[in-house]
């Protein structure tokens, strides 16, 4: 059973670098060979050269194609996969044409598996824990809110309170995207994010204010973290995190962003981007940040009864930026579940599996400076 590791860019080196240290037979393909063999070439020489014809050729029954790529090219690899009985894994959320593959996966034998990163990833595992832990008090009619939000930060601020790590292009675009979350019980639509941005007071050994707002449709999410249709889901929401005073410093990007439309729009993103990146990259060598939060918490007859909430916070080291860790290495520790059989065939996202979340969740622990499941009640 070979692992095929298809991409080698920012957020892939240290999982990747994971699998082959520990001896998994490994095959690197990148469009650049130059590139992989510079990232891992000191551990392995099992590097080729990409293109889906080469990666065809070589797949077997049984192996395992990790998809690294653009979102968009995840589908075809998956296809071909599931025609080579081979499994599937890849950190990005499921799109519809994903999900409606599974029949296909299915009846081959093989696991679809996604959204095994950080964001879409360690967060669902997160949620999981906290809703199978709450189902052993909960009650029919309880009052539940629920909140979840992730981003990467400058580990030192600096004036434009956010630092790129790839291109600032799908960050700009990701403001101009809707979101769709639960806010007291209605569904709350929003056009832009920073039409939604409110204060977050997080727990951490030393306590520190953030900005948030929500992002995608989180509503998809009530059912696969496995919300009981009795409690009363007031509040879910699934959003980015922000330094303080980022709204503030963005206000000319938001302004201009609105004025954009058309190919014009695009050609002025672009060069946004490139101001955006010579001006508010990381550094070589420069520490990043990652801070996560997802909470739950639960009222009975007017009185918080259950109030819990799982706290990462991460900065980048000898091994690689907090983002590139936190992002890889749950995806080899999928590779490595898909190949110990511990992953049921068909399409998935995270697992839910009990003993597997709490496996994922003490790995990922070794990876943060700090980690933990706090009780507000308690």
């Amino acid at each position: 059973m070979n692992i095929h590791w298809v991409g080698t860019g920012l957020s892939a080196i240290p999982g990747l670098r994971r699998l082959i240290d520990a001896g998994a037979p490994v095959f690197v393909w990148n469009r650049t060979v130059e590139k992989a063999r510079a990232e891992v070439g000191d551990l392995t020489g099992e590097i080729r050269e990409y293109s889906p014809e080469a990666l065809e050729a070589v797949v077997s029954q049984g192996d395992v194609v990790v998809s690294m790529l653009p979102a968009d090219q995840h589908v075809p690899l998956a296809r071909m996969a599931i025609a080579k009985k081979a499994h599937f894994v890849s950190s990005s959320y499921v799109s519809p044409e994903m999900a409606a593959l599974d029949a296909e996966a299915r009846a081959a034998g093989v696991a679809l598996v996604n959204e095994v990163g950080l964001d879409p990833g360690i967060d669902h595992l997160m949620a999981h824990d906290l809703v199978d832990d709450y189902r052993q008090v909960a009650q029919p009619g309880d009052v539940v809110r629920f909140t979840s939000y992730c981003g990467g930060v400058p580990a030192k601020a600096n004036p434009f309170r956010y630092k790129f790590s790839w291109s600032p292009l799908g960050v700009l675009r990701a403001l101009r995207s809707p979101s769709r979350s639960l806010r007291g019980g209605a569904v709350r639509d929003v056009a832009r994010p920073w039409h939604a941005i409110e204060a977050y007071q997080a727990p951490l050994p030393e306590p520190e204010s953030f900005e948030v707002y929500p992002n995608r449709d989180s509503l998809p999410f009530v059912q696969q973290y496995g919300f009981d249709e009795a409690w009363d889901v007031q509040d879910f929401v699934r959003g980015t995190i922000r330094l303080q005073g980022w709204q503030q410093a963005w206000s000319p990007v938001f302004a201009e962003i609105e004025t954009l439309e058309g190919p014009a729009g695009e050609t002025r993103l672009r060069e946004m981007a490139d101001q955006f990146w010579r001006e508010n990259s990381y550094a070589k060598g420069e520490p990043d940040r990652v801070v996560l939060f997802v909470a739950l918490r639960a009222e009975r007859g007017g009185q918080v009864i259950w109030d819990k909430e799982w706290v990462l916070d991460a900065q980048g080291n000898d091994h690689g930026s907090a983002m590139a860790q936190l992002v890889s290495i749950p995806v080899a520790l999928a590779v490595e579940a898909v190949r110990n059989g511990r992953l049921p065939i068909g399409v998935q996202a995270a697992p839910h599996d009990p003993l597997l979340v709490q496996d994922w969740l003490d790995q990922v622990a070794d990876i943060a400076q700090h980690m933990r499941k706090v009780d507000h009640l308690h």
